[in-house]
């Protein structure tokens, strides 16, 4: 895989965990140059100071993540991760074991939404490296990385529910997690609606509260 250049179109290699996107409204997005640039200010590779998209500091829970892999022997090269003009309209990045992260530059409109499309897919990527003959065409491991991600990341913080128009307060969490992890098993090839569904129960109770490689739910 190539690195962050922002072009070309990532090899197809099994199944990939997109990130799904359920924004409203709202077609802006950052220059390619600054998605780059935002994606090495999350990674501590540059300053970004001249970008005015852009926050200068990294993020603490890439910078995390990114620990957390190396200790498990999969440390997060370069080449892991690339920016690119998907031209998709229902998912901003996606893991692919095998292929690394991709990050979809038509989508990012800030340095906070890269940094949690990171964060999310390094879950992904977390999960594939330290679960034992982890299998993405299988649904139920593909859900339960999802139900963890869409957990863990803070994609469900009712503010970000409140910006995607879902205005209920009690009890949103759960329920735009179970939403989101759905959403992208059904866009597992290998995963029909019934048995993305069925899978996303199944492993529900047990998923949810794992919150590895954090002690609690950041």
């Amino acid at each position: 895989m190539s690195g962050m250049d922002g072009s070309g179109v990532p090899e197809t290699a099994g199944v990939e965990a997109a990130s799904s996107s359920d924004a409203r409204g709202d077609n802006r997005h950052m220059p390619s140059e600054d998605c780059v640039a935002g994606i090495n200010s999350a990674l501590q590779r540059m300053s970004v100071s001249k970008f005015p998209y852009l926050r200068c500091e990294p993020d603490p829970t890439v910078r995390f993540l990114r620990e957390q892999m190396e200790k498990a022997g999969c440390p997060v090269l370069p080449r892991m991760i690339r920016a690119m003009n998907c031209m998709s309209t229902n998912h901003n990045g996606s893991y692919g074991s095998g292929l690394g992260i991709t990050v979809c530059c038509d989508h990012m409109r800030s340095q906070d939404e890269i940094n949690q499309l990171l964060i999310h897919e390094l879950i992904h990527a977390y999960d594939d490296c330290v679960v034992k003959n982890m299998d993405w065409k299988n649904c139920a491991h593909h859900a339960c990385s999802e139900i963890r991600a869409n957990h863990l990341s803070g994609d469900c913080h009712y503010k970000r529910e409140l910006l995607r128009g879902f205005m209920k307060i009690r009890g949103h969490e759960q329920e735009c997690v179970k939403r989101r992890a759905l959403m992208s098993v059904k866009n597992n090839p290998y995963c029909s609606g019934t048995a993305a569904k069925d899978a996303v129960e199944s492993v529900w109770d047990i998923c949810y509260n794992d919150t590895r490689p954090f002690d609690r739910v950041p």
